[in-house]
């Protein structure tokens, strides 16, 4: 920009200053041909004659030849040329028959030179030839290109200024990001990005703090899985090792208590083992290891759990019933997915129900989703404890899930589940007591058309 307002606005005044001078000056020596054009031949008397009538022009010399080039008249007082021959371009042209006009700037002036031919019957007889050496308007030239430079100077220290307060504030900024990437890097998840305003570093640093707050709720959520499943998995090991150092320290003991104590150890067994496949099971989802999803029916998978669960049901004296819409219900997804939903749900329900109680599974279509519900008039779960209840190892009553034989993670695989196959899972306490869990799923396929 400082290039360009340094020689445009020159470049256009040096061209307004040569039209000018090309007008004023061929205007001139229009009005001196004018003057001589009625003579028939040039002499140095008539010519001579004929320039007095001339208005001063204050162009710096003229000069008139003859048809040959000799100088009849010159302005030049000293030094003049008269009976000399001009051999000048432009008089060369003039007597050519050509209008001539250059033009130049250097050295603070304006150099500008113009002739014409004088005619006489459609003959040359001479030409008129004039010279104008301009310092004035070159001065104001200079002037003006000197305060395009003081401007430019002005303009350039301001835009240096300026560029260094910027590049200092965007640097400094930058920098405290980059400090608060390193210190995240390496660990402290708690720090933030303290950087204000509302540019895009500003914006950058947002998301960033963004992202850390994910972090740190991650690294949080992390620790925590991890110190219960080292906990959960710690259990059963030390009870399988108690009982063994049991057997193996004890001298005599008997054939039922050995087997009471194998017995027990069995138990613990399938608990870690049962853990052990959760922990897997989580792992894969977290992973987005999902199998390819299918149209599923529920009906059938619902029956199937059904009959599984009967057992259980009828050792506890416990009700086990279910409801189906006579249109079929599809989702996608896949069988086993659907299949450990719905065991986990029911076998949930069967383990905390009281004796001689019941559970009950609804399923049918509502609108674009199918929508299943287990419902038992069970122990209930507390209030504040709900929203927690689909957390990993989050239990309600720790001794009573693990005396009933659960890893604390079959809900939360529930939930995953459900969640990465675009569904929802809700969980609510009964009016009578008891607690109802309702699935939702996007409907697919057959269980559309048969809304």
């Amino acid at each position: 920009m400082l290039i360009l307002l340094n020689t445009y606005p020159l470049i256009v005044s040096e061209n307004l200053v040569f039209q000018s001078k090309q007008s004023t000056l061929q205007n001139n020596v229009t009005v001196m041909v004018s003057a001589l054009s009625g003579l028939d031949r040039l002499t140095e008397e008539n010519v001579t004659t004929a320039m007095t009538v001339v208005e001063e022009t204050g162009i710096s010399r003229i000069l008139v030849t003859d048809a040959r080039g000799k100088v009849l008249y010159d302005t030049r007082e000293t030094g003049g040329a008269v009976g000399s021959y001009a051999l000048y371009t432009e008089i060369v042209q003039a007597l050519d028959g050509n209008d001539t006009f250059y033009c130049s700037f250097s050295d603070d002036a304006f150099r500008s030179r113009a002739s014409s031919p004088v005619l006489y019957q459609n003959q040359v007889i001479g030409s008129v030839y004039a010279y104008e050496y301009d310092t004035v308007q070159a001065s104001l030239l200079r002037g003006f290109q000197s305060n395009l430079r003081s401007l430019s100077l002005v303009v350039g220290l301001l835009v240096l200024a300026l560029s260094a307060i910027l590049s200092r504030a965007l640097t400094r900024q930058i920098s405290d990001l980059l400090s608060a990437i390193r210190k995240v890097r390496e660990g402290a998840y708690s720090h933030r990005a303290e950087i204000h305003g509302h540019d895009e570093i500003a914006q950058i640093a947002t998301e960033f703090n963004s992202l850390t707050d994910r972090l740190q709720t991650t690294e949080t959520a992390r620790r925590r899985f991890v110190s219960d499943a080292s906990h959960e998995l710690k259990t059963p090991l030390a009870a399988i090792r108690l009982l063994s150092d049991s057997i193996l320290q004890t001298e005599d003991i008997d054939p039922d208590t050995t087997r009471e104590f194998v017995a027990d150890i069995e138990r613990e067994a399938e608990r870690l083992s049962r853990i052990t496949e959760d922990l897997l099971q989580l792992t894969r989802l977290d992973g987005d290891l999902l199998a390819p999803a299918t149209e599923v029916e529920l009906l059938p998978v619902v029956q199937q759990v059904m009959r599984m669960m009967e057992l259980v049901a009828t050792e506890k004296n416990i009700s086990l019933t279910y409801q189906a819409p006579d249109s079929p219900c599809f989702v996608l997804s896949t069988r086993d997915e659907i299949h450990q939903v719905i065991y986990n749900l029911l076998d949930n329900a069967v383990k905390y129900s009281s004796e001689g109680g019941w559970v009950q599974l609804r399923l049918g279509n509502e609108a674009d989703q199918v929508v299943l519900a287990v419902e038992d008039n069970g122990i209930g779960i507390p209030e504040e404890d709900l929203p927690r209840i689909f957390e990993r190892f989050y239990r309600v009553d720790k001794a009573r899930s693990r005396a009933a034989g659960g890893t604390g993670l079959g809900l939360a695989i529930v939930s995953d589940t459900v969640r990465r196959r675009g569904g929802s899972i809700a969980a609510a306490n009964r009016s009578g007591g008891g607690t109802v869990f309702t699935v939702r799923w996007p409907a697919a396929g057959e269980g559309r058309q048969g809304e």
